[in-house]
């Protein structure tokens, strides 16, 4: 290390390493002034280590600072060699049964929901799997970093607060003893030494201010002239701006810059030039000017070196003071002492508050630092966590203050610490009584909103950002309120009492100021100009919805505390309402005989707000009185007596009738702000303290008022008072006024109105006004929600409120009310209601939105239709009100409701001339049997000799009084249940008079005397016989008019498919391989079927019309005709590599001709087989290119497809392709010459070729020293013996039309620039080798699907996967006629020279690094272009067989070689058949050739076994390619799965069954030609174990095992930190499925150059692991990641579902989560398919917001 450095440096490194830790310990023992010496020392010293240069060395600086400044301490210290002090101290001391981890960012942390008092309460991973919580239900979250491990704190946990690991530190705790006791007297005086004087050290220089002078105690004797310019952090400015900025202030590159940038925001600040003053000064004011423009600008400051030195030493003294206290409970208590001991100057002195309440001015690297201690040492020590905590109490305000006006995030303010101390109980309580909390924190909240309106309401109009921002900061402060209230105390100290209820009063004092907040008046005649501000009330309001909860639940724990409260929220009510009466007139309204007193008050005309908290507070304080019954033991220290019910129900009321009017389209000029207020009015988040509580206050008014007042003052509100006290006032009013609106909105009110009475009398399922608990209220909620549909556990969770825990307490009930139905490959689990629980369902359930009541209406009639039941919805039987509401059900049968309904079923009766609608009707029923249920609920609960006062029937027996004469409501509904306009009621009136008469035979039955009541009934049932009939001759004729649109139905849709037949083309006619061929010819049925070779079956030639998806044209596919197209995608795959390291270097120069069996990467083409012609495609295509280049320029957002690299989506399908594949006939019969009958065996064959190729390459060196040297005369010809029937000058004429041999061109092109990445180039000699490397490839990927998926090779294919190998094969076929003959001749002398050696090539693999599939297509596709020029007779087909028979034996060498020859003890009882003794000897061949370098002689049986297993996948592959070249179809064997089909494989391609019978019949040159392969130097190295191979068969590539259970995922990547930014945790690692590799994504400091371009790790990982693709698992969002070239990529649904078998994406709701194998699998088989590329362009399509992300820097 030295030796890099300069000389100067060196030197200081002597002086430094000479300086002995134990002679300055010793001197500091002596000394007398012990600060002073230490002092002198660290001025000496600290600036000669740290900050010596621009850039800091860090390992170096640690290493000097422990050898010179921490050294001396540690000795001081111990005494003694720290190395032997430490352990001491170690020993002595007693493991801590609190675990105390501290969290790192993205660390995954478990609560217990059974278990936990708060979800604050968290466990570590290794916590919790040694815990009992892991069998509970927990929840799992990533860490922000910060909070730390509560395993071991007994107040934390209901059961189980320690893991095993932390348990057995429990056993021997006696009472709290003092930690001291285990250390010596002097280590405690020498520690205590120490530690107070390098914690002031560090305190005072962290909080230092100046910027170039020292402490006086630490200014050095000389002074040098370096300083540092300073950037710190903010919160304001972005990344870019920074580094623009930094790029122009200290001009360096944007690499540097960016470093600078996160060290910057890592740290919190980071020197960006180091020199003299000016220098540095020059650079601030460049930063200054440039950031100032929109913000304030950046904080730089300039700083003199040493001030910077001494900080960075203060921070590292910090953690090495928490690093020494971790050997002992002593030490930590001695620093907690030193650091809450009261300074000299009084009050906030101790180093804890120093450090405290400069918090704001410190960077973030020395507030995360001086935390970490704090946690470490004060939260980890019992006793100094209570004198903490009341340190933080008293300087509560001012921390909160700082943190308003800091700009930094809450994680990184000391105000964040709030979570540990206030939510252990103990201590909230201790501050509430001691420390009076609850009440600083309201009036610390009430101090930051000052702006207030002349009534002294909060006002938040015109909000600008700053405030905004300054908002969400005060809002912590209703956290820290909820973590104080959020465990319920159990006993009660008279102080606490009287703390909770000051508390109160301050918390009073703030809803004082909301009442009435944001009032609203009714726009008329035009729209509102400004929306107005209505936010930040409803985030108040939505943040202290649950503060609101925890006071009643307070309040509700004890008794005086009640009474006390409910006094006080009574006295501040009165205040808001003093100004109740004035200035608004009194009316009295009288209706039936009755009247009341009330004021004139028009919601549509006057004042009305929405927040109304004091009200409803009190309506929540009125539900505990009943419900702790204190109302009915105490009445008399209740002020019930002075309470006025119209005052409580006024503003309620008036709330709700907005709510009403609004509804009726009263309000439409206010704008949204007012239609956002009343939605969350309504919304789960806010209903429990709002819309929820003003029902309560309504039912409390009603309850203690004579019903008739109360709807009278209701009518008033609604407006309606009018229509209902005027007789006939509704039919002059139809009739005078035709205005639409009107009446619409007057109907809609009267609904609205008989709603809220339906509300009122059957809303008791709050504890407390009904006899229920709370779980029927969440069952009642489910069924509900459930009615309207099946639901998934997050969408139920979602409509149920939560509490102050995030628990809805659904968990507990959802298995009495509902089934859960399991997911399948798609979708998530669901939940469907019990048919028993339908029988609760009510229509008017208050929490159901209008859209939820229309559908779970729908929902439920259909329900009945299909249990055949009628389709009435009668209101469900509710449970009894408590005594305090009891009175409520009177409403139902007061006179003024009476009249009401009795008015609203005349203009049904009439209802010609009224204005009325059916839904007001339909409320009115409800509310008629809402009353018959009451009153047979009363008469089946009355106790012997009472009277039951609720008598409903008798009242609608009456007709009406004197003057009009009305019929009686009873008439009325007899009348209505035969009213043909009222066919969908009928069955609910039906239901009504059916328990009018259970009732009447009730009452009856109590009373003595009979009445003969039959002959209604009888009525009653001949009417209903009646309706039987009708209804089932209705359902006749509706069958049949079923029946009859169904058959016209089917003889349109045939129709449609005489039309149409191009649709269905694919499924009908492209069929034309196997199935219609072996229906069609019954020649083939009894032949065995031949692939290749003379013998090759002869099919009868098909024609094969297809239709272009252009311009609908049918066309049959000729030889001469035009072209007709696929639409293809040509990718570059590593799917099948078994190496993916393997880079082509220079791909200009990269000769692929040889594919090396690891298959690194290949070319695979996929089609949607959509056919084209190709000039409809170039048009289309040409379209496209045209729309690219329309589109403007600043519009160019990136599309799904690139039209720049050719490519388009197919224009039927959308499936994204960049090329299309020619249809072709097999093109193999256009050049097959007739056969001859005596064809050459494999020898004779081989030395033909061989001569040829001899002649061939002396032609070619003709013909290029004839070019260069012409001068020579051509004798040379002469001596040239050319093989028989071999005319080399032979050119043959190409029989394809133009436009097919321009389309072959095309595709040729397109697969060689995609597969070797360079530019288009039809002239280059390695296009056709791409194209047979891509026919290769993909039937060698199909083979490999089909074999993992077990599936038979020739079983149905889908017809896309048919139609894409028949035309690969056979363009791969074709294309030498449009390649240059010589070039073609070339690649097959190069092929066929690596298996039959020949002179004039050198570097030729040997046999080990060939993929012989690959080989095999390149022979045989090759071999037409030497064929045609031979005309001995030989034909095609016969070379096809030998070359198939060479290359079969090639690879059967291969898999000898390779074969790994484990001993199996089965092999004794394998009897050596035939093949067994042909495979040893062919083996001892090979054995012989090798120089006995081969392994021993294994037994026959075990080498034809794994003969058997390597071969078959290479004679799967070579089936499918003859298939499709030669159009034979395959023998039905090969069709069916399960079989092994080796026997019938060889049949199909003419081998024999025993294959060693090959190398027999051809021994002679067999044998030589094993000798040349085994002699290469390269066969023998790797048998001498010095390289590699592939050795077969390969095995299939799966993606990488995930692990079960998905926390562990999180915690591998919770350990992974960033491989760039040293040792700096990851913000999104992100896994690579393909390969395993965890990358930084999504980060700068992990971005690479690709091509020119900055791109993420993760894409610059698709290409080297997936060459362009990628699947990826985003550890931290639970979220898969499909990644394709630069811009595309899409998010998938993960692999990862809950125990509700749903995923969670982003890791919100935190439940466990476990591996869906079936979901993985289906991942897996999209990468196998190559489909990741089509998945996103399909997801791209259907969601445009993907494209506008910016893929390439994930």
């Amino acid at each position: 290390m030295a030796s890099e450095l300069e000389p100067e440096v060196q030197a200081i490194d002597r002086s430094l390493l000479e300086c002995s830790a134990e002679e300055t310990a010793g001197k500091w023992l002596q000394a007398t002034d012990l600060t002073s010496e230490v002092y002198q020392h660290l001025a000496h010293y600290v600036p000669k280590i740290y900050c010596r240069g621009p850039n800091p060395f860090p390992q170096k600086e640690d290493m000097l600072a422990q050898h010179v400044l921490l050294g001396p301490m540690e000795w001081y210290l111990c005494g003694e060699d720290p190395a032997f002090g430490f352990p001491k101290l170690e020993q002595a001391n007693k493991p801590s049964h609190l675990c105390g981890r501290v969290f790192k960012v993205g660390e995954p942390t478990y609560s217990c929901r059974d278990c936990a008092v708060d979800p604050t309460c968290v466990l570590c991973m290794e916590c919790f799997l040694g815990s009992i919580h892991r069998d509970h239900r927990y929840r799992m979250t990533t860490s922000g970093g910060g909070g730390f491990c509560d395993c071991g704190d007994t107040e934390a946990w209901k059961e189980g607060p320690y893991c095993q690991k932390h348990e057995l530190n429990t056993s021997e705790i006696e009472e709290e003893e003092d930690p001291l006791v285990h250390l010596s007297v002097d280590v405690i005086a020498r520690t205590y030494n120490i530690f107070a004087i390098m914690f002031r050290y560090a305190v005072e220089i962290l909080t230092w201010e100046k910027e170039s002078e020292l402490p006086a105690d630490l200014e050095m004797e000389e002074k040098s002239d370096t300083y540092y310019c300073m950037l710190f952090n903010d919160e304001v400015h972005t990344y870019e701006q920074v580094i623009y900025t930094l790029q122009k202030a200290v001009n360096c590159t944007q690499k540097e810059a960016i470093g600078f940038a996160t060290t910057v925001d890592r740290d919190g600040r980071r020197s960006v030039r180091y020199g003299d003053f000016q220098y540095c000064e020059q650079a601030k004011s460049v930063i200054v000017r440039n950031t100032s423009r929109q913000t304030k600008p950046l904080k730089v400051q300039v700083m003199h070196s040493s001030i910077v030195a001494h900080q960075n030493f203060g921070l590292k003294l910090l953690s090495w003071l928490g690093s020494i206290i971790g050997y002992s409970d002593g030490l930590r208590r001695i620093l907690c002492q030193v650091g809450l001991q009261e300074g000299p100057y009084g009050e906030n002195s101790c180093l804890v508050d120093r450090l405290m309440l400069s918090d704001s001015k410190l960077w973030k690297g020395a507030r995360s630092v001086y935390h970490q201690l704090f946690m470490s040492s004060l939260l980890m020590d019992l006793k100094y966590k209570k004198l903490f905590a009341i340190r933080f109490a008293k300087n509560y305000e001012r921390l909160q203050s700082d943190y308003v006006t800091d700009d930094h995030d809450r994680e990184f303010s000391i105000a964040d610490l709030s979570v540990q101390i206030f939510t252990v109980p103990s201590l909230a309580r201790m501050l509430i009584t001691e420390e009076n909390l609850m009440t600083i924190i309201i009036k610390t909240f009430m101090d930051h909103l000052r702006h207030r309106d002349a009534q002294g309401r909060f006002q938040f109009e015109r909000y600008t950002a700053l405030q905004a921002f300054k908002f969400r900061r005060v809002q912590s402060l209703i956290l820290d309120l909820k973590y104080v209230l959020i465990s319920k105390p159990t006993e009660w100290s008279d102080e606490l009492r009287q703390k909770f209820l000051e508390g109160f009063d301050a918390f009073l004092e703030l809803l004082k100021c909301m009442q009435g907040m944001d009032p609203i008046t009714r726009q008329v005649g035009q729209h509102i100009e400004m929306e107005p501000e209505w936010e930040a009330a409803f985030t108040l309001q939505m943040k202290l919805t649950h503060v609101i909860s925890m006071m009643q639940d307070w309040c509700a724990l004890d008794e005086k505390v009640l009474i006390e409260a409910y006094k006080k929220c009574l006295a501040v009510l009165m205040q808001c309402h003093g100004g109740f009466t004035d200035g608004e007139q009194p009316i009295t309204l009288s209706i039936c005989g009755h009247s009341v007193e009330t004021i004139r008050y028009c919601v549509s005309q006057e004042k009305v707000s929405i927040h109304l908290p004091v009200s409803r507070l009190l309506a929540g304080l009125h539900v505990l009185l009943s419900k702790s019954e204190v109302a009915y033991k105490f009445p008399e220290l209740l002020p019930l007596s002075e309470l006025s019910p119209p005052m409580l129900i006024e503003h309620p009321l008036r709330c709700l009738v907005l709510c009403a009017q609004v509804h009726a389209g009263m309000w439409r000029r206010n704008g949204f702000s007012l239609v956002n207020q009343i939605y969350y009015y309504h919304n789960v988040k806010c209903r429990r303290e709002m819309f929820d509580k003003d029902i309560v206050m309504l039912q409390t008014g009603v309850s203690m008022m004579d019903p008739n007042h109360f709807l009278m003052i209701m009518l008033s509100r609604f407006e309606l008072y009018q229509i209902f006290s005027t007789p006939d006032y509704g039919k002059r009013f139809s009739s005078e006024i035709t205005h639409k609106d009107v009446v619409q909105q007057n109907n809609t009110l009267i609904e609205e109105m008989l709603y809220l009475i339906i509300m009122l009398v059957g809303e008791r399922f709050s504890p407390g006004v009904g006899q229920v608990n709370t779980t029927d209220e969440i069952k009642r909620e489910i069924i509900h929600q459930l009615s309207i549909k099946p639901m998934a556990h997050s969408e139920l969770v979602k409509s149920l409120p939560e509490d102050e825990n995030k628990e809805t307490g659904m968990e507990s009930v959802i298995e009495a009310v509902a089934h859960f139905k399991k997911p399948g490959l798609t979708g998530r689990g669901m939940y469907e209601l019990k048919p028993e629980c339908t029988k609760e369902f009510n229509l008017y359930f208050y929490h159901f939105s209008r859209a939820e009541q229309s559908k779970a209406e729908e929902a439920q009639r259909k329900l009945k239709r299909q249990n055949r039941e009628d389709t009435a919805l009668p209101p469900p039987v509710l449970p009894p009100f408590c005594p305090l509401f009891a009175s409520l059900v009177n409403i139902l049968q007061s006179d003024v409701m009476l009249c009401i309904m009795g008015t609203i079923l005349q203009w049904a009766v009439e209802h010609n001339g009224y204005a009325w609608s059916e839904s007001m009707l339909q409320r009115v029923l409800h509310l008629i049997g809402m009353a018959l249920q009451e009153e047979k609920q009363h008469l089946e609960n009355v106790m012997e000799e009472h009277v039951v006062t609720f008598t409903f029937t008798q009242k609608i027996s009456k007709p009406g009084e004197a003057p009009n004469n009305s019929p009686s409501i009873l008439a009325m509904l007899e009348t209505l249940q035969n009213a043909p306009y009222l066919e969908v009621h009928k069955d609910m009136i039906r239901w009504i008079l059916k328990t009018f008469n259970a009732i009447k035979k009730i009452r009856e039955s109590s009373s003595t005397s009979p009445v003969a009541e039959t002959e209604g009934t009888i009525m009653e049932e001949s009417s209903r016989d009646k309706d039987k009939a009708e209804r089932k001759r209705k359902a006749e004729i509706a069958r049949l008019r079923r029946e009859k649109i169904m058959a016209q139905m089917s003889e349109m849709q045939r129709h449609f498919i005489d039309e149409n037949k191009e649709l269905f083309q694919q499924t009908l006619e492209l069929d034309s391989s196997t199935s219609a061929v072996l229906d069609n010819s019954p020649v083939v049925s009894d032949v065995k079927l031949i692939a290749l070779g003379p013998a090759q079956t002869q099919v009868p030639e098909q024609r094969q019309f297809v239709t272009c998806i252009l311009c609908q044209e049918e066309q049959e596919v000729k030889v001469e005709s035009r072209a007709m197209v696929l639409a293809a995608f040509v990718q570059r795959s590593t799917v099948l590599s078994k190496n993916r390291r393997k880079f082509i270097q220079d791909p200009e120069k990269y000769d692929p001709l040889f594919m090396h069996p690891d298959l690194s990467c290949g070319t695979h083409t996929g089609s949607c087989g959509h056919i084209m012609h190709a000039h409809c495609w170039q048009r289309y295509f040409d379209s496209v290119q045209a729309k690219e280049q329309r589109r403007q320029q600043r519009l160019r957002l990136h599309t799904s497809y690139d039209v720049e690299n050719g490519e388009f989506l197919c224009p039927l399908c959308e499936c994204l392709s960049n090329t299309v594949i020619p249809l072709l006939l097999p093109p193999r019969n256009i050049f097959n010459r007739s056969n001859f009958s005596d064809q050459p065996n494999l020898s004779q064959w081989i030395r033909t070729i061989s001569q040829q190729i001899k002649a061939l390459q002396i032609l070619r060196k003709e013909e290029s020293i004839h070019n260069t040297a012409s001068s020579k005369n051509s004798e040379n010809m002469g001596e040239l013996q050319l093989p028989e029937g071999f005319r080399p000058n032979f050119h043959p004429k190409n029989p394809y039309s133009e436009s097919i041999k321009e389309m072959l061109t095309t595709f040729g092109t397109a697969t060689y620039k995609v597969g070797l990445k360079v530019h288009p180039n039809e002239e280059d000699p390695r296009v056709p080798i791409m194209c047979w490397g891509s026919c290769a490839y993909t039937i060698q990927s199909i083979e490999r699907i089909l074999s993992d998926e077990d599936k038979p090779l020739f079983g149905p294919l889908p017809c896309r996967l048919d139609d894409c190998l028949r035309s690969l094969t056979r363009f791969a076929a074709a294309h030498w006629t449009v390649a240059s003959l010589s070039v073609v001749q070339g690649h097959l002398c190069k092929l066929f020279a690596s298996l039959v050696p020949n002179d004039s090539y050198e570097d030729l693999p040997c046999i080990l690094d060939i993929d012989m599939f690959h080989l095999l297509v390149g022979l045989v596709l090759a071999f037409p272009a030497l064929q045609c020029q031979d005309f001995s007779g030989v034909s095609l087909s016969t070379g096809d067989l030998h070359i198939f028979h060479l290359v079969t034996m090639a690879h059967i060498i291969q898999i000898l070689l390779t074969s790994c020859t484990e001993e199996n003890g089965m092999d004794q009882e394998n009897p050596t058949g035939e093949e067994e003794l042909a495979v040893l000897d062919l083996y001892k061949t090979i054995h012989q050739y090798t120089g006995s370098a081969l392994k021993e002689i294994p037994s026959g049986w075990h080498l034809w076994k794994s003969i058997r297993a390597g071969i078959m996948p290479f004679l799967k592959c070579s089936a499918l390619f003859f298939h499709y070249l030669n159009g034979v179809p395959s023998p039905p064997d090969i069709q069916v799965s399960g079989l092994s089909h080796f026997e019938h494989l060889c049949n199909y391609l003419s081998l024999p069954t025993n294959l060693i019978c090959l190398f027999q019949e051809n021994n002679e040159i067999m044998n030589s030609l094993i000798e040349s392969w085994c002699h290469n130097s390269e066969v023998k190295r790797y048998l001498a174990s010095e390289r590699d191979a592939i050795s077969y068969p390969r095995e299939s590539n799966k993606l990488i095992d995930l692990p079960e259970d998905y926390s562990s995922l999180i915690n591998q990547a919770s350990n992974f930190s960033c491989p760039k930014s040293g040792g700096d945790k990851s913000r999104a690692p992100t896994l690579c499925l393909v390969c395993g590799t965890l990358l930084c994504s999504q980060s700068y400091c992990c971005q690479t150059e690709l091509e020119g371009e900055d791109v993420g790790a993760c894409t610059a990982h698709t290409y080297s692991c997936g060459s362009g693709a990628g699947i990826f698992l985003r550890v931290r969002e639970c979220q898969v990641l499909f990644l394709a070239g630069k811009t595309k990529g899409c998010f998938y649904s993960p692999p990862y579902l809950d125990d509700y078998g749903e995923t969670d994406q982003g890791l919100r709701r935190g439940n466990p989560l476990h591996l869906c194998k079936e979901r993985f699998q289906k991942i897996q088989k999209l990468w196998h398919q190559h489909s990741i590329t089509e998945e996103i362009g399909h997801a791209q399509e259907a969601n445009q917001t993907l494209v506008g992300i910016d893929w390439q820097h994930l």
